[in-house]
């Protein structure tokens, strides 16, 4: 049996995870109270029915606090039997969260008569914080739109091999805010930086030119090697801990030159070591088609 556990913060599309898990087979049921989450679980164990081999549980603000506490000891306990069992936890900024909550004109689950709607998320982060703290991947949606984001966990889901570890290599800017997904923070600010050469300025770290540029300062180079000689000795224990995924950010003030050049330089390294290498440029990402009206199913 494959258990996935689905949480996150109201508006953060926890509802699209759900929905994608559902197309992809899984059984999914959202919102059980945490004191039935045992005996459903026990049901679908011993009832050996192929609907439930793979399961998904939504887990949100809805349940009440005292039994969210209980949800990591009850994942480390199915664990310990046998079970298969990961948790997607999805966040988002407040910022995000208040404009998609604007936008479906829905009310927050924890709010209240006379407490604004940014009290309610911050009141609702303390409270899924046992749930994120223990989360296997955590997925930053801020400036993700829906497709994309579906694609993010269909990739996780679904992976081929089960001791497989994929490495993200994310490249963002810092005046974007820092992805809440990532696992390894890089600031690559104080290198040169491209954008102060006029005729460089709009293009990007994949351009010839600013690669050319880059690669003329030796302390581009030698930040590279000093990540490289960092993480080559933490992957055999990210495997030994059965982690799956490594998402490892490298940011620089606008996510457009230096991080998206060190990002691809480092997947370049790591794709002759490891059997799955990603590179994501959040900050050069282009909407698809049907993604730039941003439409608000990430709402709750």
């Amino acid at each position: 049996m494959k258990l996935v556990f689905v949480s996150g913060l109201s508006g953060s599309g926890k509802s699209v995870a759900l929905n994608l898990l559902e197309d992809l087979g899984f059984y999914c049921i959202d919102n059980i109270p945490a004191a039935l989450l045992k005996p459903f679980i026990s049901h679908t164990v011993q009832g050996h029915e192929p609907m439930y081999e793979r399961t998904a549980i939504g887990l949100d603000a809805r349940i009440a606090g005292g039994e969210i506490s209980s949800v990591p000891r009850l994942i480390d306990e199915l664990r310990r039997s046998g079970i298969e069992c990961e948790t997607i936890f999805l966040v988002a900024s407040d910022d995000e969260l208040l404009r998609r909550f604007a936008e479906t004109r829905r009310a927050h689950p924890l709010s209240r008569q006379g407490e604004s709607l940014r009290d309610a998320i911050a009141a609702e982060r303390r409270l899924l914080e046992p749930v994120l703290n223990t989360a296997d991947f955590v997925i930053d949606t801020s400036r993700m739109g829906v497709h994309e984001l579906r694609q993010h966990i269909e990739r996780r889901v679904e992976r081929r091999a089960s001791d497989r570890l994929t490495v993200l290599f994310e490249s963002f800017g810092f005046k974007h805010g820092i992805p809440g997904d990532a696992d390894f923070v890089f600031d690559a600010r104080s290198l040169p930086n491209p954008y102060w050469d006029p005729a460089l300025r709009d293009l990007t770290g994949r351009d010839e030119q600013v690669v050319r540029f880059l690669q003329g300062h030796q302390n581009v180079q030698c930040y590279i090697d000093d990540i490289i000689r960092f993480i080559e000795p933490r992957l055999p224990e990210f495997r030994a801990s059965n982690r799956r995924y490594l998402t490892i950010a490298i940011g620089c003030t606008g996510g457009q030159h230096r991080s998206v050049y060190i990002a691809q330089k480092l997947a370049d390294h790591f794709a002759g070591q490891l059997a799955e290498v990603r590179v994501r440029h959040s900050a050069l990402r282009v909407p698809a088609p049907e993604e730039t009206a941003r439409v608000p199913a990430l709402a709750p």
